[in-house]
């Protein structure tokens, strides 16, 4: 709806750049809140930074280029693909490559990790629910039309979503989902002793979480076109299928789950 703001004449502010340094101000308030917790000295993450923005920044822009191959195939100038005007992201991929980069240090310092994979994820969650927010008024994330009576009209001049009559409020239902995961984790990661039950049963339920309501995603990328599923849902099958493993090994093999004292 309203991708830039004008206060004045001459000055505008993009609601992407706005809604990132939100975002990301508040994922770093998150990390040093949970890291205190959860006994975490948080200068792990701190001196990483770099890092994370990166791997998350790059990996996600090139796996968001790939699931919009059809149009970004015409980029004439590689520099198109940093200096965009679509200001779009594959979310999945940004978590994938944090995550990676997190592993990486966890292992080659010889530390817990699910303490510190609770604590990035909880993070993630927390900053997603302004990120949704964002993609609604910016309009990178919208439904299709349909009519359960919650839907809007984007009217603005500025608006990059092409239907003319009311559609889906998809990005404000991802952010109100994704508040309630993040409640309902937070609090099972304050009593439950078994840690590793709560990241596999989050990767179920944010995998589910895409599977259902990517359905009333009005985009249609390169897999949605030649698949009946697009490039979130086919990784988002991806990490049910993670999260259901583990949870099997958790049952199977008890000394495979972390118990908190």
């Amino acid at each position: 709806m309203y991708p830039i703001f004008e206060l004045f004449s001459w000055f505008y502010i993009y609601t992407f750049w706005l809604s990132l340094t939100i975002c990301f101000f508040l994922f770093l308030w998150m990390l040093r809140r949970l890291s205190h917790r959860f006994g975490i000295n948080d200068t792990f993450f701190f001196n990483r930074i770099l890092w994370y923005f990166v791997s998350i920044f790059f990996f996600s822009r090139v796996f968001y280029v790939i699931s919009r191959w059809g149009d970004f195939k015409y980029m004439k100038d590689p520099v198109e693909f940093f200096f965009m005007n679509d200001y779009n992201f594959s979310l999945i991929w940004a978590l994938f490559w944090f995550f990676l980069v997190l592993y990486i240090s966890v292992i080659v310092h010889n530390l817990r990790s699910w303490k510190y994979v609770d604590v990035s994820v909880l993070s993630f969650l927390f900053a997603s629910i302004v990120w949704y927010i964002w993609a609604f008024f910016g309009g990178q994330i919208y439904g299709k039309e349909t009519n359960y009576g919650i839907e809007v009209l984007y009217t603005n001049p500025f608006s990059p979503v092409p239907y003319e009559v009311p559609v889906f409020p998809l990005a404000i239902i991802y952010s109100l989902v994704f508040f309630v995961l993040f409640s309902v984790l937070y609090m099972l990661a304050m009593f439950v002793s078994v840690r590793w039950i709560i990241w596999y049963t989050g990767l179920i339920l944010i995998g589910a979480i895409f599977m259902i309501f990517e359905n009333f995603n009005g985009k249609y990328d390169f897999f949605k076109i030649e698949l009946w599923i697009n490039f979130n849902q086919i990784w988002a099958i991806a990490l049910i299928i993670i999260g259901i493993y583990g949870l099997y090994r958790i049952y199977k093999t008890p000394k495979s789950a972390e118990i908190i004292h």
